[in-house]
């Protein structure tokens, strides 16, 4: 259906479909609806899916425009248009834009690329019922519990609106079970997916830096419970076999046919990278949340000595990951076929965490290390090169796709913490901070004014994925306002 309605109209496009309204300033709309049947999909052929649809011309708008003249078009996904433009609300949602933006001037952004990271980090926060939730990426994905965990800092502390990371939190606490946040929420109900080892330790780490950050009290005493519990359901096991070895104070986690940390890409029933035995980053992340655990203890004027005890144990364990004959960190420990010594990026966690877990010469070996094999100017690769693994181009069907994602297609994400660690390791903030820069013309290569999922391994580093990725906006704005402070201090 198709009805004129407040500069434009509003259209479904069969019964029970969802609605939505296209509006502009001064332009005259014809209605039209004819359907196009057998449309051609150009890049769903190049990706290997379905690559005809139905399309419906549902109106045609024209406008002859002065010079100097402009004329903005707005389209929505609600039943009527909350406004035209021109109206006051239309006034107010660019006056938004301008404080979202000021926000993060005020908050030390220093480059009028910042700026439009500031505007794109705001597209991600969204509603879940009556909370706050962040959506992982656009077009096609939802509120992930490890996207989320991972780019709330930089979404929303770094800028201080303490109130939506409150409330972000405060709606995944609802879900915590058997010490676990779910990985996924379900597009139409049903039960949530408690799929990942790393995202709950993510969300301990954010627990603590809101409140630090805030000052808040009140929200450490509020949320200590929940730490807490998700604690004690790690030390004594939870899902997928993710529990603490008590020989060496580090955390286990797989099982057959799981994927589990962030590398998750499935084909089929295979897992293209199992990572089953003890992973470099999540016992960075373990290791953290725990430290984090005491501090949030000692907020809220409770014991801190268990979780730093565990923290203590872990640290110790920690040191079994250092290969001295390499020169970085294994990626896995004790695994099904013992450790997996392969040069990928996870190491750089133990870098770039709040509690870094090497010292400053075994810093700058990874750091070196990652930056002669796995570095690009957009972030870096999964897996060397050398490896015969190496997958170089992220295209073709999804099996081609998935099997690439995470051995050598390049995390914009990733790029962030190796600027951070770079830092560390080196002290040159300048430096680190100049290793963001390309990302900014990144800005204008794939979906405008936002950063890409992932980029091809191989140059030109073709991106692909998901035309906008919470985590890549996120961490890209975290790493350049942590390393302008550093700058001014």
């Amino acid at each position: 259906t198709l009805v004129p309605s407040n500069g434009g109209f509003r259209f479904t496009a069969a019964p029970g479909a969802p609605a939505g309204w296209v509006t502009s300033t001064a332009m005259a709309w014809a209605l039209d609806g004819s359907w196009y049947y057998g449309f051609d999909l150009a890049r769903e052929r190049e990706r290997g899916l379905e690559a005809r649809d139905d399309h419906i011309c549902a109106a045609r708008g024209s406008i002859i425009l002065e010079q100097g003249a402009a004329c903005t078009i707005a389209l929505g996904a609600e039943p009527e248009a909350p406004f035209a433009p021109g109206d006051d609300e239309w006034v107010a949602f660019a006056a938004r834009e301008r404080v979202v933006a000021s926000a993060w001037r005020s908050a030390g952004a220093d480059e009028p690329w910042i700026d439009r990271l500031a505007l794109a980090a705001d597209q991600f926060i969204v509603k879940r019922g009556d909370g706050d939730t962040v959506i992982a990426g656009y077009p096609w994905f939802t509120d992930w519990g490890r996207d989320t965990m991972i780019s709330l800092p930089g979404l929303t502390l770094a800028s201080g609106r303490f109130d939506v990371t409150r409330s972000v939190l405060r709606t995944f606490a609802r879900f915590v079970d058997r010490g676990m946040i779910p990985n996924r929420f379900p597009d139409a109900g049903g039960t949530p997916e408690y799929n990942t080892v790393d995202a709950t330790l993510s969300y301990v780490i954010a627990i603590e830096r809101c409140a630090s950050s805030a000052g808040d009290a009140a929200f450490a005493r509020e949320m200590l419970p929940i730490v807490e519990t998700i604690v004690d359901w790690h030390v004594r096991g939870t899902r997928h076999g993710i529990k603490v070895d008590g020989a060496d104070g580090l955390l286990a986690a797989g099982e057959a046919g799981v994927q589990l940390t962030w590398m998750d890409a499935k084909v089929g029933d295979a897992v293209i990278t199992p990572r089953i035995g003890k992973p470099v980053e999540v016992n960075a992340l373990w290791i953290n949340a725990l430290a984090a655990a005491g501090r949030l203890a000692t907020m809220a004027a409770g014991s801190a000595a268990k979780f730093d005890g565990l923290a203590a144990d872990a640290r110790a364990g920690f040191e079994r990951f250092w290969r001295e004959e390499l020169g970085y960190c294994a990626d896995v420990l004790d695994g099904p076929d013992g450790a997996d010594a392969s040069l990928r990026p996870n190491q750089i966690f133990a870098i770039s965490l709040p509690e870094p877990l090497l010292d400053r010469t075994q810093m700058r070996k990874v750091v070196d290390a990652c930056g002669r094999a796995l570095l690009t100017s957009y972030g870096l690769r999964t897996l060397a090169p050398s490896d015969p693994r190496y997958a170089g181009r992220y295209e073709g069907d999804p099996s081609r796709r998935d099997g690439a994602y995470h051995q050598g297609t390049v995390w914009p994400w990733l790029l962030g913490p190796y600027a951070v660690a770079h830092y560390r390791a080196y002290g040159d903030a300048l430096a680190a901070q100049m290793l963001l820069a390309p990302l900014g013309d990144a800005l204008f290569a794939y979906g405008l004014g936002q950063i890409a999922e992932v980029f091809d391994g191989d140059a030109p580093h073709a991106p692909g994925g998901c035309i906008a990725q919470a985590w890549s906006v996120a961490q890209t704005v975290e790493a350049w306002m942590t390393l302008a402070a550093q700058r001014r201090s």
